[in-house]
């Protein structure tokens, strides 16, 4: 059966992911190219252990737009929260939707090979943890596992597109499409790509 002649195996009935690359092998494994015309489960894997490496890659850029943003920790100064979509599926398909929308516009390209190529760059290899001996606590550097690199890059590129459109008059959407352009290109002014950096920085300091 033609994939391109079925709108329901398409993205949003517009995109298809058969041509899609993943490059880097590790991450092959935990990035769902699983093709729905409506990215949504229901949260049917939720409870299932490692169940979200089975989620289309899609829903789960879309379910971390969904998250109420920063958190406790500053950004520059400022408490960055959502675009008001924390826990509005609909809203935050909107969102991701028309920042492929202008993806595809501006670069010609398929924008879920963009979103592929900018996860591959946004998530840190190596990062830190805390160990405890003889009372004392130290930091030391690890390797980031597959899949919670693929975790680190969501949520980078989620929060870039608050912190892009945070007080200001750009849109959700279209902050979102200029980050994963730019993380899909390794661009040092992805916001994204330079919270990798930070990261992978702090760790090579804890070898």
């Amino acid at each position: 059966m033609d994939r391109k002649s079925d709108t329901t195996m398409l993205v949003f009935g517009k995109w298809d992911t058969s041509g899609v690359q993943i490059k880097d092998p590790s991450l092959a494994k935990y990035v769902s190219l699983e093709s729905k015309k409506i990215p949504h489960t229901f949260g049917k894997q939720t409870r299932k252990r490692f169940a979200k490496g089975k989620l289309s890659i899609v829903e789960r850029l879309i379910n971390k737009i969904m998250r109420s943003g920063q958190g406790k920790r500053k950004l520059s100064g400022k408490y960055i929260r959502g675009r008001g979509s924390c826990g509005k599926k609909l809203q935050a398909m909107h969102i991701v939707e028309n920042a492929f929308e202008i993806i595809e516009k501006k670069t010609n390209k398929n924008p879920i090979q963009v979103l592929i190529d900018g996860i591959q760059f946004a998530g840190p290899r190596e990062d830190i943890t805390r160990i405890k001996r003889g009372g004392v606590s130290y930091s030391v550097s690890v390797d980031v596992a597959p899949l919670k690199k693929v975790d680190e890059s969501l949520k980078n590129l989620a929060l870039a597109a608050f912190s892009g459109s945070f007080n200001k008059k750009t849109s959700a959407s279209e902050a979102l499409a200029a980050e994963l352009i730019a993380a899909s290109n390794e661009d040092n002014a992805s916001f994204s790509v330079k919270r990798r950096d930070e990261v992978e920085r702090i760790a090579k300091a804890s070898r």
